[in-house]
């Protein structure tokens, strides 16, 4: 009689945590209504535990190399875990704002950190598409949240759409990589590519073109980018502010794990072409950006342009260019949930104050959110000391290494596009009189996600040297 190894599924423990997580998040919510307002902070409970757990695995592998738990993966679970509580923070504030439903958003953030985190450990293609699926099918419910907003569903229904085609041209293009090379394991796709070559294999390129759009899909960068505003916009404020952190983080690492360790060889060809992404996504994102009188909205087009910034590291296909990518995605978390946060922070009555003529003033009513506020916004724009500044300083020096002197250069005039519409916040901030009367209140939730990414964007841009060296160390294959 054939016993179970469950030795086999150690590297398996923190997915599984988390996935325990949410059934029971579920099971209170329908069975134990005098706990509900104890859901957030099992949750909260529920992924410390876990984020304690991966930081504490060592490398190894499971089933045959398809699931990896190396130091390239914990980086990012760390990203991933450290969105869910801060989201799950806010919403306790937002919920009892707005009226969302207790267990399914919990449950909902649990189940889609757990695909995230099996995407960040997958070292074979079908491994990430199951991950893949699990965070999205998980997101595309929290968008379509708020059942009152005809935006909230309108954007769910934009998502899934947009998301299903996605997956769609995602599969198409590993079935053919499967066909070509025989495995779905990424490291025997290098072995394949590295024997043959591009020019001589038009399948191959087509495959991998088709791979890279659905990245792109995932991750905001355009042309790939058009649901994205809308969805932003429409979704829930805090699952905004977590799609803008927790997916992206996940999408780049499978986005570095199948370029650089599945198609190094064909750098020079996919490197090329990530470079006119990147800057065609910064340019989308910051210049209309400029246009918007909505910070959520501008906030979107924000996170399209960062995606850009982002991919200036991966297109390098250097350790340099990794590295600088993975703490770029950590300084981002914590500037863009303190954003954010600021917002749920200022709705706190039930109206949305998501224009930038409700924060006109600001300064003289609430001086400690208009100083949080201006941190951010200097952040985001890249301003030094803050964290973003040094972010910006390792990814343009690594593409810079790599060649890529004219994207670099790109890059830096549209870094200095955005300084007007963060900025443009600051200003009516602090040089605008104010209009009505803005009531809200501080909540234990969104205080502690407020510190959370004070600390970060600030100690992060004061004291980068241990964030720099743990992105360095924990590259593939370490």
């Amino acid at each position: 009689m054939n016993t179970i190894n469950w030795a086999t599924f150690e590297p398996l423990l923190p997915e599984m945590l988390l996935v325990c997580t949410g059934l029971v998040l579920i099971g209170l919510d329908l069975f134990a209504e005098k706990t509900r307002e104890l859901l957030p902070w099992l949750t909260v409970l529920g992924s410390v535990t876990v984020l304690g757990m991966v930081i504490g695995e060592r490398n190894v592998s499971a089933f045959g190399g398809m699931f990896i738990t190396d130091s390239y993966a914990v980086f990012f679970k760390v990203i991933c875990l450290l969105s869910v509580i801060m989201a799950t923070l806010m919403g306790e504030h937002y919920r009892r704002v707005h009226g969302l439903r207790h267990g399914e958003y919990y449950a909902l953030m649990v189940f889609a950190a757990t695909g995230m985190l099996v995407m960040a450990s997958a070292g074979d293609l079908m491994v990430l598409y199951l991950g893949l699926e699990l965070m999205a099918l998980s997101v595309y419910c929290l968008v379509g949240m708020n059942k009152r907003e005809e935006k909230s569903a309108e954007a769910a229904i934009k998502y899934f759409l947009m998301g299903v085609f996605a997956s769609a041209i995602l599969l198409f293009g590993m079935s053919l990589v499967y066909g070509l090379t025989g495995s779905t394991d990424i490291l025997e796709i290098a072995r394949y590519t590295a024997r043959t070559g591009l020019t001589e294999n038009p399948a191959l390129a087509a495959a991998l073109g088709l791979m890279i759009a659905a990245f792109c899909f995932k991750v905001a960068v355009a042309p790939f980018h058009f649901w994205t505003p809308d969805v932003y916009d429409g979704a829930p404020t805090v699952v905004t502010a977590f799609m803008s952190v927790g997916p992206k983080a996940a999408g780049f690492a499978v986005f570095g794990r199948v370029l650089i360790s599945g198609f190094p060889e064909l750098q020079p060809h996919w490197g090329s072409l990530l470079a006119t992404l990147a800057l065609l996504t910064m340019a989308v994102g910051n210049i209309t950006a400029l246009v918007q009188t909505s910070i959520k909205r501008m906030l979107a087009y924000s996170a399209i342009a960062h995606a850009g910034y982002s991919l200036l590291g991966v297109l390098s296909g250097t350790a340099d260019g990794l590295s600088a990518t993975m703490s770029y995605l950590f300084i981002y978390g914590f500037m863009n949930m303190g954003a954010f946060a600021i917002l749920v922070l200022l709705s706190s009555r039930g109206a949305h104050h998501e224009s930038l003529d409700d924060y006109r003033g600001l300064a003289r009513k609430h001086p400690l959110a208009a100083l949080l506020m201006l941190i951010f916004m200097f952040s985001l724009t890249g301003i030094p000391p803050t964290a973003g500044f040094i972010g910006k300083f390792y990814l343009l020096r690594a593409a810079l290494g790599a060649g890529y002197t004219g994207t670099v250069i790109g890059a830096v005039i549209f870094s200095a596009i955005s300084a007007y519409f963060y900025l443009r916040v600051v200003r009516y901030m602090y040089m605008s009189e104010p209009e009505g009367e803005l009531d809200f209140s501080y909540s234990p939730g969104i205080s502690a996600v407020l510190g959370l990414a004070l600390l970060g964007v600030v100690g992060l841009g004061l004291l980068p040297g241990t964030m720099i060296g743990w992105a360095a160390s924990a590259l593939l294959g370490q």
